[in-house]
């Protein structure tokens, strides 16, 4: 995992965000989601806009406190965070059933953890798709690091419109990733396009579960944290992303919330009541509560632009919208799908 420091965080705040424009898309970032007042059409009118200023705002942040693999996992008892997300992304490269040679798309790569760990693990060559400059930029950086930028790359585009020929893939995977798709059946069939006849598409989805009432406040408010805190559109139910890709064209091979059985809660980590680890201090409350005074002097310094503190807020929003969708059971950060793109003589 990344060791990034205090002035690496600083530094990064706003990623491609002119410093002095911080503050300005702090607000104009919030203003897109129901918490604030605004309307689901219009995030999803708005979804490149919008989910580029949320990655360019909080990309420091999440390295920072999780490492290079922005994503949850699925955790034994005994074993740490960093096996559990390790375990998590080796687990997916064996459903794909990957092997040497084959050619693999990362469909939302973040900055490229499960990307140089699954190239490394299966000795596949994986392309990264993602459409933040910057993320790219950490993730080209960090591929030259550990000698992969001679077998793995990064392409900047959106994932509604992937700049690849049809049936150019082996495999695709995407880790909590399409959730930030606009329409979801349109996502799948790009992925469904791009992938070779007969090869398998997984995916690690957000969702909310069958016990989510969008009737019960409650429900609704924790729902709005989430999409406020993780540049979402919409939460969509598993439900709703099972038929999508089965709306795509794929056969799906098994679908499973795996946070359902995890021994360990996924959301743990976040929780301040329970978690302590020293390896994962920055995740403890006595480690949140010292990464935001923290912030608060790089930014009083003049190191931190302007807005930092804003953005260290609308996270802790979102921690806590997740802590509390894991514990009524109303919201996966898990749900897996594996499905296969039919030969052409089926």
């Amino acid at each position: 995992m990344s060791k990034a420091g205090a002035f690496d965080l600083a530094t990064g705040v706003g990623g491609k965000i002119e410093k002095d424009e911080v503050l300005s898309a702090v607000d104009k970032y919030e203003k897109y989601h129901s918490y604030y007042g605004g309307e689901e059409k219009e995030r999803k009118d708005n979804y490149t806009d919008m989910v580029n200023k949320y990655y360019d705002l909080v990309t420091s942040f999440y390295e920072y406190g999780w490492g290079e693999s922005f994503h949850f996992a699925h955790r034994l008892k005994g074993e740490s965070l960093r096996e559990s997300i390790k375990r998590h992304e080796h687990f997916l490269a064996l459903q794909l059933g990957l092997k040497p040679g084959h050619k693999v798309l990362d469909v939302g790569c973040g900055i490229g953890g499960p990307l140089r760990e699954i190239a490394q693990f299966s000795m596949t060559s994986v392309t990264g798709l993602n459409n933040n400059e910057y993320q790219i930029t950490r993730g080209k950086a960090l591929n030259r690091k550990v000698g992969l930028d001679k077998t793995c790359d990064f392409v900047k585009a959106d994932f509604m419109k992937m700049p690849f020929p049809d049936n150019s893939f082996d495999a695709v995977y995407a880790i909590e990733a399409t959730c930030h798709a606009p329409d979801a059946v349109a996502c799948y069939k790009e992925i469904y396009r791009v992938l070779k006849p007969g090869q398998c598409f997984a995916v690690y989805e957000w969702c909310m579960t069958n016990s989510f009432d969008p009737h019960n406040k409650e429900h609704q408010n924790i729902k709005a944290e989430i999409e406020l805190g993780n540049g979402l559109p919409e939460v969509r139910s598993t439900g709703q992303c099972l038929e999508a890709v089965k709306q795509a064209g794929f056969e799906v091979i098994w679908d499973k919330d795996l946070a359902a059985d995890s021994p360990v809660p996924w959301y743990l980590p976040l929780d301040t009541s329970q978690y302590f680890s020293l390896s994962g201090f920055r995740l403890t409350a006595v480690g949140r509560f010292i990464t935001k005074n923290m912030v608060k002097g790089l930014e009083y310094v003049g190191l931190a632009p302007t807005g930092s503190q804003r953005v260290q807020e609308f996270l802790e929003k979102a921690a806590d919208g997740l802590v509390n969708g894991g514990k009524k059971e109303i919201f996966t950060a898990m749900y897996f799908v594996l499905a296969r793109k039919p030969h052409l003589d089926s």
